[in-house]
């Protein structure tokens, strides 16, 4: 049932590739790795990388090194594994041969320009007269809408994230440092299963809450902090994403007044999703009503993502770039108001779109009712 699902897959991807004239496709991006093949390796830096796949319009190899020979052969049985030991340039140029390939697309998106041109010069090299054609999200458009599996697991991986936040929510307490509860998030998913955290968990305490991305410090949550605590998961291959915002005792008249504006504003986005809707009109459900409370000023980033094989993936919620949403996308609804030397407050909920709403998909608790 695996192999077809990842068959289903090649068949969508190869379809794209007749759209666009495409003789092959070379495949980097490691969670378009895992989405066409089921092979899991990862890189841990852009400079770095376990393989590629190298898809025709009837054939696809795993090209890898003898480091990941044997999870190749294993996780990826359906592809020709191919082994190189001094990097690409050492076994493409056969292939670009024997392929006959005269239009290659590429992963424009992610290829570091000296990677670009080993695949410039080894194309070249079989056949001087094909050409590279650079493209984006060729594989992201098809992982935007899950199936059931990626749904279930996607769940599960919520489920996991959840299970953090209610164990740090309750060791939450004045004097305790942002460093240590991000460390109780992390320990608490890896010894609960999580393959990893999907992003270093964010632990923002008073004033460090004015910063969307603060970085956990060893400072100490003080009584009357608002504390920022945006964290997730990584299960079986899946990520969530979830953020909550705890308040040490009795909150200030003006934390307690951005907390309501920030819920209501979330639950008018949530309340817009569905299919057919365009994703700047749910941003901007959320974004008015902040805004028409009189502090659009300080929500600067999107409304929410898509999550799935990576915790940032399309569709993106913004201001621009409109997507029509389709049933099965899973994204956040996360907005957020942050004053600088004073506070912030952001609350981030999964959902599911579907025909006529959207499915919560993240716990409707921890919620403040001021």
């Amino acid at each position: 049932m695996v192999e077809d699902i990842f068959s289903k897959r090649i068949g969508r991807f190869r379809e794209k590739m007749e759209e666009r004239d495409l003789d092959a496709f070379l495949i980097f991006v490691p969670e378009n790795r895992y989405y066409l093949s089921g092979f899991e390796a990862e890189d841990l830096l852009l400079t770095e990388s376990s393989g590629c796949l190298l898809i025709t319009r009837s054939q696809k190899y795993l090209l890898t090194d003898p480091r990941y020979a044997e999870e190749a052969r294993t996780e990826a049985p359906d592809f020709k594994t191919e082994i190189y030991s001094t990097g690409l340039k050492q076994i493409l140029p056969d292939l670009f041969s024997h392929l006959k390939c005269q239009r290659l697309g590429v992963e424009a998106h992610f290829l570091t320009v000296s990677r670009f041109g080993e695949i410039e010069q080894a194309l070249a090299k079989a056949r001087p007269s094909a050409e590279i054609v650079p493209l984006e999200d060729m594989v992201e458009n098809l992982r935007i809408i899950k199936d059931e599996m990626e749904i279930e697991k996607i769940r599960k991986s919520i489920r996991l994230t959840e299970k953090a936040l209610h164990t740090v929510w309750s060791a939450l307490a004045p004097g305790g440092t942002e460093i240590e509860m991000a460390w109780l998030i992390e320990k608490t998913i890896r010894e609960s299963g999580g393959q990893a955290v999907s992003f270093p968990p964010i632990v923002a305490a008073g004033p460090n809450g004015a910063l969307p991305h603060a970085v956990p410090t060893g400072r100490k949550i003080a009584p009357g902090d608002a504390v920022v605590l945006d964290l997730g998961s990584k299960l079986a291959g899946y990520c969530s994403d979830m953020t909550r915002t705890w308040i040490a005792g009795a909150p200030d008249p003006k934390l307690k007044e951005i907390y309501g504006i920030v819920r209501e504003a979330q639950l008018a986005a949530q309340d817009k999703i569905c299919e057919g809707i365009d994703s700047v009109g749910v941003d901007s459900a959320a974004r008015d009503h902040i805004t028409k409370a009189g502090y659009g000023d300080f929500f600067g980033h999107g409304l929410g993502h898509g999550v799935g094989l990576a915790v940032h993936e399309r569709p993106g919620l913004r201001k621009v770039n409109p997507v029509l949403l389709e049933e099965n996308m899973i994204i956040t609804v996360e907005p957020g108001i942050y004053l600088p030397g004073f506070a912030g407050v952001r609350l981030e909920n999964m959902v599911r779109v579907t025909k006529t709403g959207c499915e919560l998909l993240s716990m409707e608790e921890l919620f403040y009712n001021f």
